[in-house]
């Protein structure tokens, strides 16, 4: 089955699945594993939800690429060997029900495709058929500060058919307990400008635009960061993600 087709039926194929994990005593062992819930499609978004000043960011599908093993993957350089613009990823993580203030020790794990649109950890299917099972570029997880914020030092995402550019994000607290899974969003004009160069070029332009994405298409209010910077000098994001913790 092509990605596309798969991503159009909602993630059905994989049964409803959703990303549960494993809750450990240690702040470096969170891994997590898929089971099959009744909560409906894993496909859709969660819009944010507002309470006072302090909004909820949206909550959205884990699939179907995951981290596997994230605690073996700590590391603030996710680059491996892959090539392309430089993107620094700076997210601060907020409580809201804590003012919104910077929520310290949370384990951070994000994970994104490369200029090609491929995955590590996955392939050899008709999903992927490029096999990178035995590799984990782009992936990684920090623990954030007291101020709430973890770096990481990336490139800037690729795009694959059905979907717009977007980074995962999978955030738990200090004990391991879940508390997000969400995506980011990418600013259409710049991806646009990134993608007419370099290893992008042979890629082509986004199929999918935000609004017509699957997972940002009911909005990306909470999901839009800032991204600034050039194709010579390097991009950087940044973001803000707000949780209940």
């Amino acid at each position: 089955m092509e990605r596309k087709e798969f991503l159009k039926r909602g993630f059905s194929a994989l049964g409803l699945a959703t990303i549960i994990p494993i809750i450990s005593c240690s702040n470096d062992s969170v891994d997590p594993v898929e089971t099959t819930t009744e909560t409906g499609s894993a496909s859709g978004s969660t819009s944010g939800s507002t309470s006072g000043s302090c909004t909820l960011t949206a909550s959205e599908t884990a699939g179907p690429f995951p981290t596997k093993s994230p605690s073996s993957l700590v590391s603030n350089d996710i680059t491996s060997d892959r090539q392309g613009n430089k993107l620094t990823v700076k997210i601060t993580i907020q409580n809201k029900n804590n003012s919104c203030e910077g929520l310290e020790s949370a384990l951070v794990d994000i994970w994104h495709c490369d200029a090609a649109g491929s995955y590590s950890e996955y392939g050899g299917s008709g999903m992927q058929s490029t096999n990178y099972t035995s590799v984990h570029f782009l992936r990684g997880r920090q623990t954030s500060d007291a101020n709430g914020l973890v770096t990481f030092t990336s490139i800037y995402p690729g795009w694959y058919s059905g979907r717009a550019p977007h980074i995962h994000v999978h955030i738990y607290n200090a004990s391991g307990k879940s508390l997000l899974v969400t995506q980011i969003a990418f600013p259409e004009e710049i991806s646009k400008v990134v993608y007419a160069q370099g290893v992008y070029a042979s890629h082509g332009q986004a199929d999918t635009t935000n609004a017509k994405d699957n997972v940002f298409g009911d909005g990306v209010s909470t999901e839009m960061p800032t991204v600034t910077g050039s194709v010579s000098a390097g991009y950087e994001l940044t973001h803000a993600i707000v949780v209940s913790a």
